[in-house]
């Protein structure tokens, strides 16, 4: 009786095993799905749409205008648009392909390499389809009227987050992290390595319009993350939390610098070429790794 029960226990392990692989399969197979790809692409697009915003906004805070230069201020000004609700809800199901496009690349991709590098390269996916999934709540929320302000709800998070047990060592953990990813950009873009996530068009001039958008994108953006983690880090540091205030606070001070209104007036024109760049990954995507 008890090998009875055993070999009964057997064959429903290995039911379940079969049914949990044929899930997994499943699912995979909608993770490399032509209409999710379609869909993902659109989102870099709707992300270079965004920096191309927060790029404009940027250089009307150098030239004394108002408005928010960061992704809650490029939500509301896209919102604004005729048709608002319906770009706003359709830049959202993109945004969510692709947030479901890199959780793919980070679920079943790049078994193939080293595991040093598999590690790497599905921790980047997976950071990837976690930036994208807010990105999507945050056009969800001004699509229903439920929109904020992200340079109070970054203070917010900064006061509570000092209250917490070491709350004051992950800020600066944090702040840290996206100042080093502010470097990373521009490194990125000085060396040009963001050439091998596309395929670069046959044109030489195409080529050369491509590379010079993705420089001058990368390195603004970078310094853009640069000293908004700078910023992050001071607040952490002073206990001042309101000194944390998110990309929009980080491009205020940069104009509030010494050429400061220079400085923010060729960031946001980076931005811009950032977005445009993100608009021709778009089309120019290697999505397969």
């Amino acid at each position: 009786m008890p090998q009875q029960t055993h070999g009964l226990c057997g064959r429903e392990g290995t039911i379940i095993k079969r049914e949990l692989q044929g899930a997994a399969d499943k699912a995979e197979n909608v993770a490399n799905s032509r209409a999710l790809e379609v869909l993902a692409r659109a989102g870099y697009a709707v992300s270079g749409v965004l920096h191309f915003l927060v790029g404009t906004i940027a250089i009307g805070l150098a030239t004394g205008k108002g408005g928010r230069a960061d992704v809650s201020g490029a939500v509301a000004e896209l919102g604004s648009q005729p048709a608002g609700p319906l770009l706003l809800w359709t830049s959202f199901a993109a945004c969510v392909a692709l947030a479901l496009w890199r959780a793919g690349d980070a679920i079943f991709d790049f078994e193939h390499l080293p595991a040093k590098n598999e590690v790497a390269k599905k921790l980047k996916a997976a950071a990837q389809a976690a930036i994208y999934a807010a990105m999507a709540l945050s056009l969800a929320a001004f699509a229903r009227g439920a929109g904020q302000d992200n340079r109070e709800s970054t203070s917010d998070m900064t006061v509570n987050l000092m209250k917490a047990p070491g709350g004051v060592l992950l800020l600066i953990v944090i702040g840290a992290a996206v100042a080093v990813t502010g470097v990373v950009y521009v490194v990125l873009g000085v060396k040009k390595s963001f050439r091998k996530h596309i395929r670069m068009p046959a044109a030489p001039t195409a080529r050369k319009a491509v590379t010079g958008l993705g420089i001058a994108g990368y390195a603004a953006k970078g310094v853009a993350l640069f000293v908004t983690g700078l910023l992050v880090v001071i607040a952490a540091v002073t206990a001042h939390p309101e000194e944390s205030t998110g990309l929009d606070g980080g491009l205020r001070a940069l104009r509030d610098q010494p050429l400061g209104v220079y400085a923010l007036m060729a960031v946001g024109a980076g931005l811009i070429c950032y977005g445009l760049y993100m608009v021709v990954r778009a089309r120019l995507a290697k999505m397969e790794y």
